[in-house]
C-alpha cells in the first residue's frame, strides 16, 4: 500500500525542483533586465547610479528564502560585471554585498516573521544594513577603482554615501511593499512558486491601510530620490 504514495512524493520532488530552478531564473532575468533600465536613470553626483534591481531580487528571497537571494544577487552581478560594467571585479564585489546586506536581510526576517509585520520589518532592517554594510565597504574598495585619496572617500562617507544607500534601499523596500502581493500572486497563478502556507487573511480595511502606508513611504522615496539626483 505504500509504495503507490512512495512514487508519488518521488516524481512530484523533481518536479518542483526544476520549477524552482525555472522560477530563480526567470528572476535573475528580469533582475538583469531592471538593472539595465536603472542605468537610463540620472546618476547621482556623477557616479553613483540608483539601481531597482534589488527590488526583483528580494522578491525572490521571500519566495524562495534568503540563499536564493544571494545566488540571484551574485549572478547578476557577475553578469553586469562581463556585460556592461565598467568598474570591473571591484563593482562586482560592491554590487553583490549591496544586494545581499539588504535582500537576505530581509528575507531572513521574512522568513521567521511571515507576516507584513515582519515585511515591514525585515525591508527596514535590509535598508539599516545596506546603509551600513556599504559605508564600510565604500570606504575600503571605492578608493581602489575610482583613484581616490581614501581621506576624500571618507569625508563623502557621512554626505554622500549615506544618503544614497539609505535612499536606493528605502526606495527599493517601498517599491516591494506595492508590487509583492500583485507579482506573488501572478507567479502563484501560472504555477511558478508554491502557494503561500498562511492560512489567516488579513481584512480589506488592512489591507487597504498597508497599501496606503506602501503609497506614502514610495511617494517619500521618490522624493528623495529626485532630490539627490538634483532634478528638484
Amino acid at each position: 500500500m505504500s509504495e503507490p504514495h512512495l512514487t508519488v512524493v518521488t516524481a512530484a520532488q523533481p518536479r518542483n525542483n526544476v520549477k524552482t530552478v525555472t522560477s530563480l531564473a526567470m528572476l535573475t532575468a528580469i533582475a538583469y533586465v531592471v538593472m539595465l533600465l536603472s542605468k537610463m536613470l540620472p546618476q547621482v553626483l556623477g557616479f553613483l547610479q540608483m539601481d531597482l534591481k534589488d527590488t526583483i531580487i528580494c522578491i525572490g528571497g521571500f519566495v524562495f528564502g534568503p540563499l536564493s537571494a544571494a545566488v540571484i544577487a551574485i549572478v547578476v552581478a557577475l553578469v553586469e560585471m562581463f556585460t556592461v560594467s565598467d568598474t570591473g571585479i571591484y563593482g562586482c564585489i560592491m554590487n553583490a554585498l549591496a544586494t545581499c546586506a539588504f535582500c537576505c536581510t530581509a528575507a531572513f526576517v521574512y522568513k521567521k516573521l511571515h507576516t507584513k509585520k515582519g515585511a515591514v520589518l525585515g525591508l527596514a532592517l535590509g535598508v539599516i544594513c545596506l546603509t551600513a554594510v556599504m559605508l564600510l565597504w565604500n570606504y575600503l574598495i571605492t578608493p581602489l577603482y575610482m583613484g581616490m585619496p581614501r581621506e576624500t572617500v571618507a569625508a563623502m562617507l557621512p554626505t554622500v554615501f549615506l544618503p544614497f544607500n539609505f535612499v536606493k534601499g528605502g526606495l527599493n523596500m517601498a517599491v516591494i511593499l506595492v508590487l509583492y502581493k500583485p507579482v506573488v500572486t501572478a507567479l502563484r497563478k501560472a504555477r511558478l512558486v508554491p502557494e503561500s502556507q498562511a492560512p489567516a487573511k488579513s481584512s480589506s480595511r488592512l489591507n487597504a491601510g498597508f497599501l496606503l502606508f506602501s503609497l506614502a513611504l514610495l511617494a517619500t522615496f521618490v522624493v528623495l530620490t529626485l532630490v539627490l539626483m538634483g532634478i528638484i
